[in-house]
């Protein structure tokens, strides 16, 4: 199969690595410093060059904030019959537009993004496939998650929405607070090391994802839900009530274990 991959990052790189070797890939990138340690695949960096490349499916890999922008770009340059995917943790707009396009189409997101994840050993990550879209398109992603190792399921659109709002939403919110309160530390101890980790590679990413996943309409009850258990805590700060103590902490235990 023909596969153009638009964008050069490290999400595009990855899957420029995996499929290269099995399909014809080329890859369409503006910034040409991008793509100079891409091996075994076609570089493209002006639009004319995907007419005569033809490709038979396309994956979108550039930052949530230019997805839909580079996807107008292209499509103008593909065949009718070409099917268009997207990789996008956030899929606000996604099915509207994919509608309105008029072109076979599957969208996928694999949750092994490059901020945490060891792209060289995925055996512990999943990958969501929407279910709505072309069954082709699905069934190429869903083969390629597996063949990789990747725990795969299906949901549709709304489902993926909802199920972002909370996985994304509360860490990510949580992650807010601790670095709103932070102070930097002479001698940081073990677990204050980890969150700090974990909240330099949060704030890394494209505000633009930070901003759809805060402003999800789903994300709200899920941040009050935060602030109910911060007041109940404080109760129990303040009353050093240590059977109440006890009992949060069985209560929360049971959610992690």
């Amino acid at each position: 199969m023909r596969i153009l991959i638009l964008g050069a990052g490290k999400m595009g790189s990855f899957f420029t690595d995996v499929l290269s070797f099995d399909h014809e890939c080329a890859v369409y990138e503006i910034d040409q410093m991008r793509m100079r340690f891409l091996y075994h695949t076609r570089r493209f960096s002006q639009l004319g060059e995907i007419d005569e490349f033809k490709p038979e499916l396309v994956i979108n890999a550039v930052s949530l904030k230019y997805t839909l922008d580079v996807f107008r770009q292209v499509i103008p340059h593909l065949s009718a019959d070409c099917i268009i995917s997207d990789i996008a943790s956030v899929k606000t707009g996604l099915k509207e537009f994919y509608e309105g396009a008029g072109m076979r189409y599957v969208s996928t997101h694999p949750m092994f993004g490059p901020t945490f994840a060891n792209l060289g050993e995925l055996s512990s990550e999943h990958a969501i496939v929407i279910s709505e879209g072309n069954r082709e398109g699905r069934d190429f992603f869903l083969q390629l998650y597996r063949r990789i190792g990747v725990h795969v399921h299906e949901c549709s659109f709304g489902e993926h929405d909802e199920a972002m709002a909370y996985s994304l939403s509360v860490p990510f919110v949580s992650t807010f607070v601790f670095s709103a309160v932070m102070k930097r530390q002479d001698a940081p101890g073990t677990t204050f090391k980890r969150h700090l980790s974990i909240a330099k590679g949060v704030l890394s990413e494209d505000d633009t994802l930070l901003r759809e996943i805060l402003f999800n309409p789903r994300t709200e009850a899920h941040v009050k839900e935060i602030c109910t258990e911060l007041e109940a805590l404080i109760k129990i700060i303040d009353s050093r009530d240590e059977s109440a103590f006890a009992a949060y902490l069985t209560k929360i235990r049971k959610n992690i274990l």
